[in-house]
């Protein structure tokens, strides 16, 4: 890669609100806090396009759902190579010297694959090179964060975290319950993600990591996307004072080359106080490089995640 600074967003809901409040990507004065006028004023180089569904659907109207999203991910967001559509590391290499800008799809919710792993295959023929295991609720994979019980990964679970393994695409444990993040560790083979979490010893929210968690995703040679969503980070008005706390956290456990970025733009209602969209990238970016200098910023705003690309794409 030339020597210029890559910067990746691990996670953004843009396709969720798109097709829920009809808005346009390309529009410049359109509402998405990740509209592809503030991904360029955010200077990313890489998108990730999560593929989200409001529960509770079957997993028939799931996998239709997903489907449609991906229609609407070519149609509309790489219709006219402003966006490019990206499936491995080379292309991802190849759009960053070419100044093109890429964009990669993720799944947040297994709960389409009902069992088969047909899904699975189907979806990532179709693209998709990156999926959350659950969402807050319990699919067949596992338990989300917001269940009452947590069993860990299912038979099934681990079977899907194998066969994501052969593929080539990324485990994400975002949104999962503390079992089945160890139960990830101990069956997969690659490093994993955790795209959009913040560290639980600074703000004790369900969604955010322990040390334990954050130190073995890094042992493993995982990478955890500090995220912007302001219940995850204080229980006042969050900041970008706020959200480094965090990230200072995750660097102490887990080491410069374990922490990443993952806004969660668009899938929150309520923004930070000064980071309230992909304009106010820049901002955060600054204070990376004041508090951290140049080279461990580099690492947050990109390079870790593209390790975990590196080694994961096939």
């Amino acid at each position: 890669m030339e020597n210029r600074r890559f910067i990746m967003d691990a996670h953004a809901d843009i396709l969720y609100r798109m097709e829920t409040e009809h808005l346009s990507f390309f529009d410049p004065d359109s509402p998405l806090q990740l509209s592809y006028s503030k991904i360029k004023k955010a200077g990313i180089d890489l998108q990730v396009f999560a593929l989200f569904v409001d529960p509770p659907v079957t997993p028939e109207q799931h996998l239709m759902k997903l489907i449609a999203y991906i229609e609407t991910f070519r149609s509309e967001i790489c219709k006219d190579g402003r966006m490019n559509p990206v499936i491995t590391y080379q292309e991802i290499e190849q759009n960053f010297l070419s100044h093109r800008k890429s964009a990669l799809l993720s799944i947040e919710g297994g709960d389409f694959l009902n069992g088969d792993l047909r899904h699975l295959r189907i979806l990532y023929l179709l693209g998709v090179r990156a999926m959350g295991l659950t969402w807050n609720n319990k699919n067949a994979i596992a338990s989300g964060v917001g269940e009452p019980t947590d069993e860990g990964l299912t038979p099934f679970g681990r079977q899907v975290v194998e066969e994501m393994n052969r593929l080539g695409m990324v485990v994400d444990v975002s949104h999962l319950a503390p079992k089945g993040i160890e139960d990830v560790l101990q069956v997969s083979k690659l490093p994993i993600i955790a795209s959009h979490s913040n560290a639980k010893s600074v703000y004790p929210h369900r969604r955010n990591l322990t040390d334990e968690q954050i130190a073995s995703i890094a042992k493993q040679g995982g990478v955890i996307g500090a995220t912007f969503v302001p219940d995850f980070i204080a229980a006042k008005a969050a900041t970008i004072d706020d959200l480094l706390r965090h990230i200072d956290r995750l660097l102490t456990v887990g080491g410069e080359d374990h922490v990443g970025l993952g806004s969660d733009f668009d899938g929150i209602e309520e923004t930070m106080v000064d980071l309230r969209s992909g304009a106010d990238y820049p901002k955060l970016i600054e204070a990376l490089d004041k508090q951290y200098g140049s080279t461990v910023t580099d690492k947050i705003c990109g390079q870790n995640f593209l390790r975990v690309l590196k080694q994961v794409l096939k």
